[in-house]
């Protein structure tokens, strides 16, 4: 089985130099599958070129990012939505709350979120979910959309043990684990151990947080590999099989990828 980078920006002009031969070289290295989460209106036909140019290989999602929700989040919305009518997407992302930069539309934010996790259980697709110091905010809006009806994943989880035994609550979501696993500081490694492997799906986060020993440069789709190191190393597992159980876990939940 090949590995699956559950969630990638290779549309990002970061880019725009080194697009087909980061493809290229992740396609060789063992990567079968990148998904490929929207930002907001400006970024839907950058990602879109992307995805038809690399069928069978990068899947797109539609949805709006939360530190995209201003003063026109309604219109954004609006054709967002028009979007899941014109093709298939693997599910709604990125979508969520972060009240790291700018608390100013607090409440937008938490209204976007609730009405594209309704749009998820309406179309049957899983959520790619952003949180950034929106911890509390993110699961009320989840009940409040319906969790028993989502299913999704916690994209980049960087949380505490408390915070993951709260999201383990939610028996159909998956924890996204990306580079930051590798970093000096992190906690992850520690947390991790309060879960199984199971319950985890390989990311990138690409063009950002690039894993040790890359750190600090542009996030490349083959530096996925580094993380799955990192993970089989917590989980007392070969690569092999962390490759295997996690990309089983995402043909899971993107089931419209599993083809």
């Amino acid at each position: 089985m090949t590995l699956i980078d559950t969630h990638n920006h290779l549309y990002a002009e970061e880019f725009d130099e080194n697009r087909d031969q980061a493809i290229r070289e992740a396609i060789e290295s063992g990567i079968g599958k990148v998904l490929l989460p929207n930002i907001d209106v400006s970024s839907i036909e950058r990602m879109h070129n992307v995805c038809d140019a690399w069928p069978d290989f990068a899947y797109p999602m539609m949805g709006l990012h939360p530190t995209s929700v201003n003063a026109d989040f309604e219109e954004q919305l609006t054709i967002i939505k028009s979007h899941l009518k014109t093709r298939e997407y693997c599910a709604i992302g990125e979508i969520g709350i972060d009240l790291y930069w700018d608390k100013t539309y607090i409440r937008e934010q938490e209204y976007a979120f609730e009405e594209q996790l309704k749009w998820a259980i309406q179309l049957n697709l899983p959520v790619a979910i952003h949180t950034r110091d929106a911890f509390p905010e993110v699961i009320n809006c989840i009940r409040n959309a319906g969790s028993e009806s989502l299913t999704g994943v916690f994209h980049s989880f960087t949380g505490n043990e408390a915070e993951l035994a709260s999201l383990l609550e939610f028996k159909n979501f998956k924890i996204g684990i990306n580079g930051v696993i590798t970093f000096k500081n992190s906690t992850l490694q520690k947390v991790l151990k309060n879960t199984t492997i199971d319950t985890i799906i390989l990311e990138t986060d690409a063009p950002y947080l690039a894993p040790v020993p890359y750190r600090g440069r542009t996030n490349q789709p083959v530096y996925i590999w580094k993380t799955a190191e990192k993970v089989a190393e917590v989980f007392n597992l070969s690569v092999k099989e962390t490759i295997e159980i996690t990309s089983s876990n995402a043909l899971q939940l993107f089931k419209r990828v599993n083809k």
